[in-house]
């Protein structure tokens, strides 16, 4: 991980992706009214996915069809400048790529929408490193309980 931070303690990359963050709700402002917003939003998606290493594409391009398939009812966005899914504006899932943030991994993250409560501790965030049989069943089986 970068250790790049200023006095405010954030790196680089964090500070890029609260103006990511910041210019998104600007958007999505402009956008609320619009019958087109979901269309702008999925857009802004691939754009994200496009612009990744290959490896990360790969990762994102699959998590994006595994929601599309099994959690129809999740729209597509962007959060922070990463690919996330999204119910009523909440934030279900997201893909944090590694080269964002400089990480060693890839992550698929659940925020506190997601329906994963298992008990009194559970998971909410998985590195991925490489996407394959095994790798797309487990995110197909946490996407369809995330999505409830």
């Amino acid at each position: 991980m970068s250790s790049d931070t200023s006095s405010d303690g954030f790196t680089e990359q964090e500070r890029a992706a609260m103006k990511e963050r910041a210019a998104e709700l600007k958007s999505a402002k402009k956008r609320s009214t619009s019958p087109k917003k979901a269309e702008a939003d999925r857009a802004d998606l691939a754009e994200k996915i496009a612009a990744m290493r290959p490896d990360e594409q790969t990762i994102a391009t699959r998590l994006d069809e595994i929601v599309t398939a099994n959690a129809p009812d999740l729209l597509a966005k962007t959060w922070y400048g990463m690919p996330a899914w999204h119910r009523d504006g909440k934030i279900i899932l997201f893909f944090k790529n590694a080269s964002k943030f400089d990480m060693r991994y890839s992550e698929v993250g659940f925020n506190e929408h997601a329906t994963l409560d298992d008990g009194d501790m559970w998971p909410t965030v998985f590195a991925v490193t490489a996407m394959n049989t095994k790798i797309e069943k487990a995110l197909t089986d946490l996407v369809q309980r995330a999505a409830g």
